[in-house]
């Protein structure tokens, strides 16, 4: 039987596996309510199978289409793909730090301004590189800062903003997005959370010099691990690609050669002439990029990516309706002008109330709902960063009941409104008895 043929029946009989797969029946207080997780189907599984079959293993054909899908989707001119959300992070930071960006390049020393209730990898670049995170407190409700704080932080020391779209929420990009070009001063969107999110009808990651994306199980779309920077800064962009790539100074494709035309025509730094541009350094770089087989997933994932917004908005909108009023509870708003794609139903158990956010937590882990809190609270108050130079601006007392109060719970698309509703009863069960509930 030619190759192909085998090929054919293997993927066939991939989509047969798929299928028979047994149903999850779903039976309250014993079926886990994970609060995120992949949305797969025998599509994703039959491009993985493919991707293996044709022992894509490294970079390739795969990964380039899918970063022209991104680009296409998000309407920028380049994309990367990376290893991790927090690859990218860290690849969108160092390249402002270039010295082939000359006077515009940050230098140790230089204020990053960002916030104190986040993900650790979205300040972590800052300090890795030798920059000060300046750190701002966010409004609670939307768990987003402001411009107004972000102006008051502002020295003549400041060269940077870089921020995250808290959940899916957008921060107000638009506004901030503004005052780093009154200031001359780059942006850089954490868009890990929030892809699919518009603010004033524009997508969140359009609006600053670069923007990362996640694409690990609990964001918006998946390739497992993985991530992208994206940019419509042609320079920029190069500086990612130089720094993703070891660093090297060549544009050459895994398995090409000689796409300049000139391989052995560079002279560069102090090497002879005519060294092999495929081993000449340009920045002091790194290894971080992905495969094809994960690529291959994201592809398939990318053309469901409309449908995976639109299940996150029903659920927390049902989560939202079903718990309007409730005592003892600060729900969720999204930020003006914004539409969100949520990354999860975020509460807050206020003073006044009869229960503690651990006794709410307590309660509905119990039942198999699980939570998560947002991330790190207030950063500051952590071991890796006491001790370490940073600045705060203003106070952080809503980062700090963040810390105490605050946690969320899933609207991802794997969970269907049976669930999504058993995990709102739970919730209304619990305040309306002032924090006793049943077992």
């Amino acid at each position: 039987m030619p190759a192909g043929n085998h090929k054919d029946s293997i993927l066939e009989l991939t989509r047969m596996y798929d299928r028979s797969a047994v149903t999850e029946q779903f039976v309250p207080g014993v079926t886990p309510i994970w609060p995120s997780g992949a949305a797969l189907d025998e599509n994703d599984r039959v491009a993985l199978v493919e991707a293996a079959l044709e022992m894509r293993i490294a970079a390739g054909y795969t990964a380039r289409k899918f970063e022209r899908g991104l680009t296409e989707f998000f309407g920028v001119r380049k994309a990367h793909l990376t290893n991790s959300g927090s690859s990218a992070n860290l690849l969108a930071l160092s390249a402002l730090c270039s010295p082939q960006l000359g006077d515009r390049r940050l230098r140790p020393g230089d204020e990053v301004i960002t916030v104190a209730a986040g993900f650790p990898t979205t300040v972590n670049p800052i300090i890795q590189n030798g920059l000060i995170p300046v750190f701002v407190d966010v409004d609670l409700a939307t768990y987003n800062t402001t411009a107004d704080r972000v102006a008051a932080a502002i020295t003549v020391r400041t060269r940077a903003i870089m921020i995250a779209h808290t959940l899916g929420n957008p921060f107000p990009v638009a506004e901030i997005a503004q005052l780093a070009a009154n200031h001359d001063m780059f942006l850089v969107e954490d868009n890990c959370d929030a892809v699919g999110s518009t603010h004033q009808g524009q997508l969140t990651g359009t609006f600053g010099h670069f923007a990362t994306v996640s694409f690990y199980p609990a964001h918006h779309i998946t390739t497992g691990e993985g991530g992208c920077v994206l940019t419509n800064d042609m320079k920029l962009a190069r500086l990612v690609e130089q720094l993703r790539d070891w660093g090297r100074d060549c544009w050459c494709e895994p398995g090409q050669d000689n796409t300049c035309f000139k391989r052995f025509g560079y002279q560069l730094g102090t090497l002879p002439e005519g060294y092999d541009h495929k081993y000449i350094f340009s920045e002091i770089g790194y290894n971080l990029k992905t495969t094809d087989l994960q690529a291959a997933l994201g592809l398939s994932q990318l053309g469901r990516l409309s449908e995976f917004g639109d299940k996150r908005r029903r659920n927390w909108n049902h989560l939202r309706h079903s718990l309007d009023g409730l005592p003892g509870l600060l729900l969720p708003e999204p930020t003006s002008g914004s539409d969100p794609s949520w990354f999860g139903f975020i509460l807050t158990v206020l003073p006044e109330a009869a229960f503690s956010r651990k006794d709410l937590v307590t309660f509905l882990e119990s039942r198999k709902i699980g939570t998560r809190r947002l991330f790190g609270g207030n950063l500051t108050r952590h071991p890796a960063y006491i001790g370490r130079n940073f600045r705060v601006s203003g106070d952080l007392a809503n980062a700090d009941v963040i810390t105490e109060s605050t946690f969320w719970v899933g609207v991802y698309p794997g969970l269907s409104l049976e669930k999504i509703e058993y995990v709102a009863k739970s919730i209304r069960e619990f305040a309306l008895s002032g924090g006793v509930g049943r077992d």
